[in-house]
């Protein structure tokens, strides 16, 4: 490993992880973007997009055995509680709370990117960290560590009823509540074509319920409803109240 440092990996191994490991470099790999090879073409060759996708596969399995096993619920259901926990939002917030980021190896441009590129390479090396314990550790090792940091998340997400698509289940409230569909209105367009940004306001019988920005209209869309649906929520609160 041309003299690397891996002290920190073993450390964060040990404290984070709960176990060393025999092939340190596995988890440095895991922890390696492709920016930074291109970067250091002399001294590392490997990054970590073949262990995340095997850590992808693992995942998605873990998740399958658990809701198969814990739920009797129609397999439609049962798909969309496991999109939800795998989606990169759900995957780059657990990675985010263990702490890596200081130990990714990544290019000086990719670390001054946006929050948007941020979270998907922190999705990407979590997947990745699978990979690797499931190498080194075998599939219960990993499975315990995906049950810890994803699966956990499933009574939030069944609560919070955020595994339904929020445009639909919008649509479901503000029908039931104010008997009207919901209407979209770009708000706002910033930044260059590459890069622009959209803020876009959902509307329910001429009331502005809620408002979200994204790299595309539809993610916007998608924002701009769960702040309606949290509004609805609180609406509905307040009457209880």
């Amino acid at each position: 490993m041309s003299g690397m440092p891996t002290a920190p990996y073993q450390e964060f191994a040990r404290t984070v992880l709960g176990y060393e490991f025999k092939e340190i470099q596995l988890l440095v790999t895991a922890l390696t973007h492709r920016s930074y090879v291109n970067e250091h073409k002399k001294s590392v060759s490997e990054h970590n997009e073949r262990l995340e996708f095997l850590g992808d596969a693992v995942l998605e399995l873990a998740v399958t055995d658990y809701l198969f096993a814990n739920y009797d619920e129609p397999e439609g259901t049962l798909t969309s509680w496991r999109a939800a926990l795998v989606r990169t939002e759900s995957i780059g917030e657990a990675g985010d709370k263990l702490g890596y980021e200081s130990l990714l190896r990544m290019s000086k441009g990719e670390k001054q990117g946006s929050e948007r590129a941020r979270q998907q390479i922190l999705a990407n090396s979590f997947e990745a960290v699978i990979g690797a314990i499931y190498l080194e550790r075998g599939y219960e090792d990993a499975e315990k560590f995906i049950q810890k940091h994803i699966t956990s998340k499933l009574k939030t997400i069944i609560e919070e009823g955020s595994w339904r698509d929020p445009k639909s289940h919008l649509q479901e409230v503000s029908q039931r509540i104010d008997s009207a569909t919901p209407q979209y209105k770009v708000l706002e367009e910033v930044g260059p074509d590459h890069d622009k940004v959209f803020t876009l306001g959902v509307y329910v019988a001429g009331r502005q319920m809620g408002k979200g920005s994204g790299h595309s209209k539809q993610i916007a869309q998608q924002i701009a409803a769960k702040a309606a649906l949290k509004k609805y929520q609180s609406m509905s609160s307040d009457t209880t109240d």
